[in-house]
């Protein structure tokens, strides 16, 4: 008999909340890996590649200026209506999107999840990394606006990364839920693009915040794409716009709330997706 005593090698899912942290750390090339897999696979065989990112918004952004700036003639506050609605259409498209990939995430990678182990959460995030590529090709139509109306932007500007985290933090959080549902539930491929649908609309992205009645405009940053939104103005457009402060101190609780919720949730069902998906 050997004397050796033989050994198993047991690989389990982040026994306690610390060694799941250091295993996303130690697998962090696989997040650039499928990241970098996800940009590739978005734009592979299409006939003008990644120039879809801009005609998205583009064209978003010329319907809206038609419909709310010339037709109904909702004020802008000196500001050029392509200029307000633009600088709301990219935190838009980006949450949107970022929360689309992401809730499709797990099930799109259902072979990768029931082959080996890996801490899940890798997968919604990187997924996220398409829609922020995404995000920084708009920008060029951004720039292209403020030349075409010699807009010049203030100081604000800088302050533009930090709303950026805001809806990364926003669209994972949302993501995160999404992503764990839709393993249990598929109807939530269908629910996500409609709820996102409807949120474009009832988000201040073709008219500005400042219609909205002072008794209402609490209760309307329930919604926490309008706190961003109005961030967003408020660091492009500058001594144009302001912000609702109530509203947006309440958007960044919901986001915070929503991100540390999507990822108790993600953990707490994260143990049942290779059986399940």
């Amino acid at each position: 008999m050997n004397s050796r005593a033989s050994k198993e090698l047991i690989i389990e899912a982040g026994r306690t909340e610390g060694q799941y942290w250091k295993d996303l750390w130690q697998y962090r090339e696989l997040f650039y890996f499928l990241s970098w897999r996800d940009i590739l696979v978005r734009y592979k065989q299409t006939a003008i590649g990644i120039a879809w990112a801009l005609i998205r918004p583009f064209l978003t952004m010329v319907v809206f200026t038609v419909v709310f700036g010339n037709l109904a003639k909702l004020p802008s506050h000196g500001t050029p209506y392509a200029l307000l609605v633009f600088s709301a259409m990219l935190p838009w498209q980006f949450f949107s999107s970022a929360l689309g990939e992401a809730s499709n995430s797990l099930v799109s990678n259902s072979n990768l999840i029931s082959k080996i182990y890996f801490p899940r959460l890798i997968i919604p995030a990187s997924s996220i990394m398409v829609s922020l590529v995404d995000f920084m090709v708009s920008g060029i139509i951004l720039l292209g606006l403020m030349i075409w109306y010699n807009f010049v932007p203030t100081w604000r500007i800088l302050t533009l990364p930090f709303f950026v985290l805001i809806v990364i933090a926003a669209a994972m959080g949302i993501g995160l839920w999404m992503a764990a549902l839709n393993v249990e539930y598929r109807d939530f491929r269908f629910i996500v693009p409609f709820v996102l649908q409807l949120g474009l609309y009832v988000s201040p992205v073709g008219f500005s915040s400042s219609i909205i009645p002072a008794q209402w405009k609490f209760l309307y940053c329930l919604n926490p794409m309008v706190g961003v939104i109005e961030g967003f103005r408020w660091a492009i457009l500058g001594t144009n716009t302001t912000i609702y402060l109530p509203g947006f101190f309440l958007s960044i609780v919901l986001v915070i709330l929503l991100l540390a919720s999507g990822i108790w949730y993600f953990r707490k069902m994260e143990r049942t997706f290779a059986d399940v998906i």
